[in-house]
């Protein structure tokens, strides 16, 4: 996680895999967060989707992993399943758009913030 928030989605990857070949036991669901935000900062869409989706089973009430899927769904054109996603993310907070944001890198920002923008049809 902390690769991912210092603008490091790649070696975020690596290290999160090889946590996977150490203890195969450990799989996706909310520990897969780190990399689906990976893939997503990586802009493999495809991939964060599948995996955040995951996250969204094993911790219905976790807002962050509704939050990068609806971005991701945006970014895919895939904007009525990203309005789903943000009517359930509402379901279980009233923040959608964080006002704090562990990212330093400006651009890794930015495509989540657009994304989000896009989901809940704030496009400015």
């Amino acid at each position: 996680m902390l690769r991912n928030f210092a603008g490091e989605p790649s070696l975020a990857i690596e290290h999160y895999n090889k946590s996977l070949r150490l203890s195969p036991r450990d799989r996706l669901g909310v520990f897969g967060l780190p990399l689906g935000t990976a893939h997503f900062f990586n802009k493999q869409f495809g991939d964060a989707a599948a995996i955040l989706h995951a996250s969204l089973d094993q911790a219905p009430g976790f807002a962050v992993p509704y939050r990068f899927l609806a971005s991701c769904y945006a970014h895919m054109g895939r904007l009525d399943d990203a309005r789903e996603i943000v009517k359930r993310l509402r379901a279980i907070t009233t923040v959608v758009v964080p006002s704090i944001m562990p990212y330093r890198n400006p651009e890794h920002r930015e495509l989540f913030l657009s994304g989000l923008r896009l989901a809940t049809g704030e496009e400015t």
